[in-house]
């Protein structure tokens, strides 16, 4: 039987007086549209796994691992299966989750029918052309975005040919061809190019600012840019080089996220400290460019990873909360809620917004410009500067 604070934090809550908390209620309070997660049929079958997942104070945004790729929906040509898919967009709707959609064209996981069909220029952009009409149609107005073409470039950012049925048939064209079917079928959603190695300044972020370009060119719409955000702890540097990249992105008129976070460590000997500072990096970063709309991690649990030999994420393989979680909460910042009757699960939570007479707990925040809360680390731990935005209690 419920107790009765457990009965008046429902009521409350229900009425609007209490807000609850978490990772996307943090980036909500920040300014942001979500913090979200991909998701999978797999971790929904998994109970204790889905139960976190289904959490929208903690992921308010979803995106599919496979089940949204072109071989999982058009296994035979004309013929689409959207099981697996639909599972997952009716949980988000079922708590209030946003789907980011992903993707529609990619060089891998095409089927054979047209890797092998030997299709002519003419008849690859038709088949291209139904597969979004009937795909996006199928999600009108379910998806907040789409990406609608997934890493097009090699690493000097040229386009890729090598390995691509798109990019050797059809040639660079596609691209645009894509968004523009893709606005055909849904004009509401948001429309993404999206691609790794392209979160600092660099020859292939530049690329991907000129398919922004061309895209425009050619008269298609374009409204955002995904950096995928594949990262390894201890090499994600500073805030200011993503933020410096994301301006150079959102000058182009596009919102950006980062849109499949994971920050690598090695399961043989993981720094768990490193990573927690390194998630931190990017919130801030996020968090200081107001085009940035949010951030989507590739998954959120080390159980059920596609990186092998690592634990890249921010819960554990017994799904517990690593150090990364209450990091990420605090470059957030503080949370909007009001009453202790929705008090934070720990003290690092607790901390934030709390300018004088507190201390911060291990890991937690504890300066940085713009930062109001605890300064003072609890024993024995001692604030230490990770970058202008974020010191860490380490």
């Amino acid at each position: 039987m419920a107790t009765l604070k457990e009965i008046l934090f429902t009521s409350l809550t229900a009425a609007g007086l209490v807000a609850a908390d978490g990772l996307n209620a943090r980036a909500v309070a920040a300014g942001k549209k979500y913090f979200g997660t991909e998701i999978s049929t797999i971790v929904m079958a998994d109970s204790s796994a889905n139960a976190i997942a289904k959490n929208s104070q903690d992921f308010g945004q979803y995106t599919c691992e496979n089940e949204m790729k072109f071989d999982a929906l058009e296994p035979s040509r004309g013929t689409f299966s959207y099981t697996s898919a639909d599972k997952i967009v009716a949980q988000a709707q079922a708590n209030g989750q946003i789907m980011r959609c992903h993707n529609l064209v990619w060089h891998s996981q095409v089927p054979s029918w047209v890797t092998n069909g030997k299709f002519d220029n003419a008849t690859l952009i038709s088949i291209m052309k139904n597969h979004i009409a009937n795909v996006v149609g199928h999600y009108k107005g379910k998806c907040y975005a789409w990406d609608v073409v997934n890493e097009a470039l090699n690493e000097d950012g040229s386009y890729r040919t090598s390995g691509s049925i798109w990019g050797s048939t059809i040639g660079p064209a596609f691209i645009p061809i894509a968004f523009a079917a893709a606005a055909a079928a849904d004009p509401t959603a948001k429309l993404y190019y999206n691609d790794y190695n392209c979160d600092k300044p660099g020859s292939k972020a530049t690329g991907a600012q000129n398919l922004i370009k061309m895209v425009k060119q050619y008269g298609a719409p374009i409204h955002g840019f995904g950096m995928q955000g594949h990262m390894t702890a201890g090499q994600v540097g500073s805030a200011s080089q993503y933020v410096t990249n994301m301006r150079a992105f959102a000058n182009l008129g596009v919102e950006v996220a980062f849109t499949e976070l994971d920050i690598s460590t090695p399961s043989s000997s993981p720094n768990f400290a490193q990573q927690a500072t390194d998630y931190a990096t990017i919130v801030s970063a996020c968090k200081q460019v107001s085009a940035c709309v949010g951030i989507t991690t590739w998954g959120f649990t080390d159980k059920y990873t596609w990186i092998s030999n690592s634990y890249p994420l921010i819960w554990d393989t017994s799904l517990q909360k690593k150090a990364a979680y209450n990091a990420i909460l605090n470059a957030w910042g503080s949370s909007s809620t009001p009453t202790s009757l929705a008090a934070p699960t720990s003290t690092s939570q607790a901390s934030s917004g709390n300018a004088t007479g507190c201390t911060a707990a291990h890991y937690a925040q504890c300066g940085g410009q713009g930062y109001s809360g605890c300064t003072v680390c609890e024993s024995p731990y001692t604030c230490k500067y990770s970058n202008d935005w974020y010191s860490q209690c380490l």
